[in-house]
């Protein structure tokens, strides 16, 4: 049984779309992944657990670093939370505390 990718919202999915053609190219072949294995058949280097039920798709390209924060909200549903393009190699703080907000958000609402 296959899995859904859906966006926390429209300027998560508007977001991802303005990142670099190398990234955005890796980021989708990281999601078709996901739908057809899911999130635990897949693992590093593309997928990474941070713990709670918060996930980081892991995307590289020519361009640089993507990264984007998704949760699983129901059976076999999964939820891109937030996205950005890495200039450090430390997440930013702001970004991890928006996912995990939405992630409430997400959970309350499932």
């Amino acid at each position: 049984m296959k899995w859904t990718v859906r966006f926390y919202d429209i300027k998560v999915m508007e977001n991802l779309q303005k990142w670099p053609t190398g990234i955005k190219a890796k980021f989708t072949c990281i999601v078709e992944l996901l739908e057809e294995l899911g999130p635990n058949e897949i693992g590093m280097p593309h997928i990474k657990t941070l713990g709670h039920g918060l996930f980081e798709i892991r995307a590289k390209g020519n361009e640089g670093i993507g990264r984007a924060f998704f949760c699983i909200s129901k059976e076999r549903v999964m939820i891109i939370l937030s996205g950005f393009i890495k200039k450090s190699q430390k997440i930013p703080l702001r970004e991890v505390k928006l996912a995990k907000q939405r992630m409430k958000e997400v959970k309350s609402d499932g």
